[in-house]
């Protein structure tokens, strides 16, 4: 037996039915904007719809179907596979053979489709049998297979500001299929509490002020008047976006680095907490920030490498909650510390020669000769030991013939490289790197 529609989430109940019920994508169904335009000229398309959890794909693509009069068919990627494909463009070409009415199938989260089962839909989009309709919370470009993405058009949606989830919020509790039942009260500051910690999400918003309506005993007179208080007792998060598998991740990683290499430390703090918060693994952080403090410090603090290291142990050592506060140091200290690319220049560099020149045989005075063998072939000839000379500096050839008096590590000006700067003499004359 089906479940009663008084059972089903809030969300649920107050899905909107029509596109002038929607709330938000204004930038796509607005007056005269070119998404509103197609549904209204009845000229659908198949498309993919790209954005945030909450922000509307389902009913947006249950609202076309609707307002076109077109047979709607949901299913998802996560429970579904190419059978039901097959099975759905059947039933499509009947309706449309029998009753001349189109079909809209859709896919929800469509990325969790392998390129095998992308691959089903293209022959039937392509023909016009069905009218494919994908959502997605991930970057079709990388998600979605090119052919399929070529024969679909991807419109992004945005998350809801504060004031479409307070209008979603109202709403629900005006409306008998809502919350109005339970006669509830609810002011302002409560809807701003919801609303906020939300981030965007109309599903989480409604969810939020259910919970929130629901756990606030009523007065004598029957009237629920939920506080602040209470709210932030039944929602004690924020509901942060992110997925640590997709673009999310990479988003907020390249913010934090990015914001190291400009040397902010507040926006270092804050991104890594966005992140921390979120559910990332800290020993990924800790991986990063070393490698940063190779890449954008360097030589120019070499001490950099001590403390992103010791952050790592220190995470591994202790976990999280209480390892927070070393990442947290490692940032500050990394933000704040002088920068320089000369190392990772260098190295890249250096491998390029590795991988793309002639693969030189090592100078022979460079070789060790353990063997009477070698010795006689002139291994380790010439060889000058460097503690035998003033200063410890010799001038000898190090590199192949090819690559001689080739630099790779330019010391900067900044920090310590400015000291090794001064150790290390510029490119000699007729040098590769003069």
């Amino acid at each position: 037996m089906p479940d009663s529609p008084d059972l089903a989430p809030l969300a649920e109940r107050m899905r909107p039915e029509s596109l002038d019920d929607i709330v938000g994508q204004d930038h796509l169904l607005g007056a005269g904007k070119p998404l509103r335009r197609m549904i209204e000229s009845g000229e659908l398309h198949s498309m993919l719809f790209w954005g945030p959890p909450g922000s509307g794909k389902t009913t947006l693509a249950l609202a076309i179907a609707c307002y076109t009069k077109a047979r709607f068919i949901q299913f998802s990627a996560v429970t579904s596979g190419v059978k039901e494909v097959r099975e759905t463009v059947k039933r499509a070409e009947f309706e449309r053979s029998m009753h001349g009415r189109r079909t809209v199938l859709f896919v929800d989260e469509i990325h969790r489709f392998n390129k095998a089962q992308q691959d089903a839909f293209l022959p039937h989009v392509e023909s016009g049998r069905i009218v494919l309709i994908g959502a997605t919370t991930e970057n079709p470009s990388f998600e979605v297979i090119a052919p399929l993405l070529s024969r679909t058009r991807v419109y992004v949606l945005e998350g809801l500001g504060a004031a479409e989830l307070r209008t979603l919020m109202r709403r629900a509790l005006e409306s008998d299929k809502g919350l109005a039942p339970l006669r509830p009260e609810v002011p302002d500051e409560v809807l701003d509490r919801l609303a906020l910690v939300s981030q965007g999400d109309a599903r989480a918003a409604l969810t939020a002020l259910d919970l929130v309506v629901t756990a606030c005993p009523p007065d004598p007179d029957g009237t629920r008047r939920p506080t602040v208080e209470l709210a932030r007792d039944v929602v004690q998060r924020k509901f942060l976006l992110y997925d640590k598998s997709g673009e999310e991740h990479f988003n907020l990683i390249s913010a934090l680095h990015k914001s190291l290499r400009d040397s902010d430390p507040d926006a270092g703090l804050y991104w890594l907490a966005r992140m921390l918060e979120a559910g990332e693994d800290p020993l990924y952080v800790a991986r990063r920030l070393v490698r940063f403090a190779s890449e954008d410090v360097g030589m120019a603090n070499p001490n950099a490498l001590v403390v992103a290291t010791a952050a790592r142990q220190a995470i591994e050592f202790i976990g999280l909650p209480e390892g927070s506060t070393a990442l947290a140091q490692a940032v500050v200290y990394l933000a704040l510390a002088p920068k320089s690319n000369a190392l990772y220049v260098g190295y890249e560099e250096a491998k390029k020669d590795a991988l793309e020149t002639a693969t030189e045989p090592v100078p022979l005075h460079l070789r060790n000769a353990p063997t009477r063998l070698m010795k006689e072939l002139g291994y380790g000839d010439g060889y000058q030991y460097a503690h035998d000379f003033p200063g410890a500096e010799v001038d000898q050839q190090h590199l192949p013939d090819g690559l001689k008096g080739k630099r790779y590590y330019r010391p900067t000006d900044r920090g310590f490289e400015a000291e090794l700067r001064k150790r290390k003499p510029g490119p000699k004359p007729g040098s590769k790197d003069q």
